[in-house]
């Protein structure tokens, strides 16, 4: 009878997912193709986006509860008997399957797993040759001989483990993890977790050793989405949960018309049949859209995110407008606290050896065969909350072109290009942008493990890099409701968010392993780090998507040899109050930087936190227009929000158009301009002779 071993269902995606090695007591399985999964014991997963960015039409969680398995197989197949040593597969040892124990010991004792594999950068994996090993050549004649594994017990190093033949020869293991001992090896191109009948021929990649438990046996290729509106609302979740009844398109034509409006009225005033029509459309029936692309989702969300959500019951999105601290009024530009938040993360491949993000010469290994294709992958989703910051675009791309970040971003630049031409790949291009971003968010998890409550490896970092993105999203995401306790979006409150940003860009200005830290030419992975170590901003993997690279505290607060003002925060700072760039920067002033007559007023914060609106604020303040109202909450039931509102007078500035929140305002008599109907100076004029 068979055993059942269990695991996470989040495991199937991040740890455990398909071609990945399970260890299981005395055993070691490897998880099968999704083919091989039971359809009926999985359920769908709402998120649209991202089931169309992967190509598929659904995306489903893995199968829970009792007698809802996944399949496996084991692997390795050779087995090591700990009584007699002897090393074989399950048909010349003679051994069960669903028990293997060696027949050949007078106490007959339970095989174990080899400890060695081989892989290879396409994705193969197979049992290591050790007959190969001790022979120079695959032997056939198992009978004569036979291997056996011994351990000389002196160190615990591969030279005191040996590779022994009944024939005679042997050969110690030292040397198995040198990658040029397998040079002359072709690869066998096994797929095993495909099926035995699934060899890939003709590969160009040398075998390479590793152990069987190593983390770079398998890295997942995961891509995620945050639901963002209208993909974050009830209507959504439900037409994907009701997949059966509304993925066939004559729902749609006027014989399906009975089947929307039985559907509907269930849901009494929740929803009207057009909306779910369009819901139905969106999901099922979009028609030949170019699949979105990774940067595409990242682009939506950062525009939700900015654009900001109240507060319903009916949505898996909410992101509320906060107050940008003051005292960071000069890089921060806006603020919002995320207390309700759905992530979904969808597995579509895996690699072997290198992740497949670090590019080179890695493939991405298919969760299924050629020819038996699935229009769904399995995934899973999470809820959570969080903070998140954003920092004017155009203040990062100025302060890059002074000399110190151009210096930084070459030495980055060379460790990668060395890197490239020793391991013969294409080199990463390095972002002095991104590292910036990359580094903050490090900082501000280090601060927030302290003071949110939550461990450091429980906060996940998403980075808004594109190039008119700048934006930090950090939160907290669990299968279950101990993702959203609060902890974190609570601290985006003025309150909290500023004594917390003081006290990290204080603590991490040093570091405990100065001055060597902050003197670094390159560190980690492909030297792609410099100032980042484990004592100031490296996090646990489970945080950084980016696997601890492209890191640099330098870069936010200078070094000892650069002037004062070269990292980041100073030299935002110093533009801030001046009200003019570095010397070493040849770009214009930003509209986030404002003159120093509006310090200390209505305006200053208006300017900061909406550079969109910083001119007309600047000509309304020249012009002496009395203080304003700024996010005025107005409408029947206070759905919408006025950008800058005189209520005495019942004048409002709107940056953008919106019928039904005009149409209402005119109504009730009041004077509605738009910024981009007239130029700051007209706007602020006509506004004066309105209010005096």
């Amino acid at each position: 009878m068979s055993k059942t071993y269990e695991a996470r269902r989040s495991q199937l995606i991040s740890t455990f997912g398909v071609g990945s090695l399970f260890p299981a007591e005395n055993h070691s399985f490897m998880v099968t193709s999704i083919d091989q999964w039971k359809r009926e014991w999985l359920k769908p997963v709402s998120e649209p986006r991202l089931a169309r960015s992967l190509g598929v039409s659904t995306l489903m969680l893995p199968p829970s509860g009792e007698k809802r398995n996944i399949p496996v197989i084991r692997f390795p197949n050779v087995l090591i008997c700990p009584g007699c040593n002897r090393l074989g597969t399950l048909r010349t040892l003679k051994a069960n399957y669903q028990d293997p124990v060696c027949v050949h010991c007078s106490k007959p004792g339970q095989l174990t797993p080899s400890r060695f594999i081989v892989a290879c950068q396409n994705g193969h994996i197979d049992d290591f040759p050790y007959s190969y090993w001790v022979h120079g050549y695959t032997e056939k004649d198992s009978e004569n001989h036979q291997l056996s594994l011994v351990s000389e017990g002196r160190t615990s190093s591969l030279a005191d483990i040996t590779i022994k033949c009944s024939c005679g020869k042997r050969r110690s293991m030292a040397d198995a993890f040198n990658p040029m001992m397998l040079r002359e090896m072709r690869c066998s191109g096994t797929r095993p977790w495909l099926g035995y009948g699934y060899f890939e021929k003709g590969c160009d990649k040398a075998p390479k050793t590793v152990q069987r438990g190593a983390s770079n046996v398998w890295f997942p290729a995961v891509r995620s989405a945050i639901s963002i509106p209208p993909y974050s609302e009830f209507i959504s979740r439900l037409v994907t949960q009701n997949q059966h009844l509304f993925e066939n398109p004559q729902v749609l034509q006027p014989q399906g018309q009975f089947v929307l409006e039985s559907f509907q009225q269930r849901f009494a005033g929740r929803f009207t049949v057009d909306e779910l029509k369009s819901e139905i459309t969106r999901q099922f029936h979009y028609g030949d859209d170019v699949l979105l692309t990774e940067d595409d989702l990242r682009e939506q969300e950062f525009d939700a995110l900015i654009t900001g959500r109240a507060d319903e019951s009916d949505t898996d999105f909410v992101a509320e407008k906060r107050q940008v601290p003051p005292t960071q009024g000069h890089w921060i530009s806006n603020v919002r606290k995320v207390t309700r938040l759905r992530e979904v993360r969808a597995l579509h491949g895996f690699s072997r050896l290198f992740p497949i993000e670090q590019g080179g010469e890695t493939a991405l290994s298919s969760l299924l065969p050629e020819d038996n294709p699935q229009s769904w992958l399995p995934a899973i989703e999470t809820l959570g909350e969080g903070i998140f910051i954003s920092i004017d675009r155009s203040l990062i791309n100025q302060w890059a072109q002074t000399d110190f970040a151009q210096n930084r971003l070459n030495i980055l630049q060379s460790n990668a290009e060395k890197a490239s031409k020793q391991r013969k790949v294409e080199a990463h291009t390095v972002e002095i942008a991104t590292v910036l971003l990359h580094t903050l968010s490090h900082l501000l998890i280090d601060q927030l493990a302290l003071d949110a409550g939550y461990p450091a490896s429980s906060i996940r970092e998403r980075l808004f890099t594109g190039s008119n993105q700048a934006g930090i999203l950090l939160y907290t995401a669990t299968a279950d409701s101990a993702g959203s306790l609060g902890g974190i979006a609570a601290l985006a409150e003025p309150g909290s968010l500023e004594p917390a940003l003081q006290e990290v860009l204080e603590r991490l200005s040093w570091c405990s392993a100065d001055p060597v830290c902050i003197e670094s030419k390159g560190a980690g992975t492909d030297g792609l780090n410099l100032a980042a170590c484990h004592c100031c901003v490296l996090v646990p993997e489970t945080s950084c998507e980016r696997f601890n690279v492209d890191l640099d505290r330098a870069l936010v607060f200078g070094t000892p040899e650069s002037h004062d003002d070269q990292g980041f925060i100073a030299w935002a700072s110093n533009a801030y109050q001046y009200g003019k760039a570095s010397e070493n920067s040849s770009s214009q002033i930003n509209e986030n930087v404002v003159p120093e007559f509006l310090f200390g007023t209505i305006w200053e914060q208006i300017a900061v936190n909406e550079p969109a609106l910083a001119p007309t604020v600047i000509a309304l303040a020249k012009a002496n227009i009395p203080n304003a109202d700024w996010g005025t909450e107005i409408g029947p039931e206070f759905e919408w929000q006025a950008d800058i509102a005189w209520e005495s007078h019942r004048v409002a500035i709107v940056l953008d158009k919106n019928s039904d929140r005009d149409d209402w305002l005119r109504k009730k008599n009041w004077d509605v301009f738009h910024i981009a109907d007239m130029s700051p100076s007209d706007l602020a004029n006509k506004i004066s002779e309105i209010v005096y």
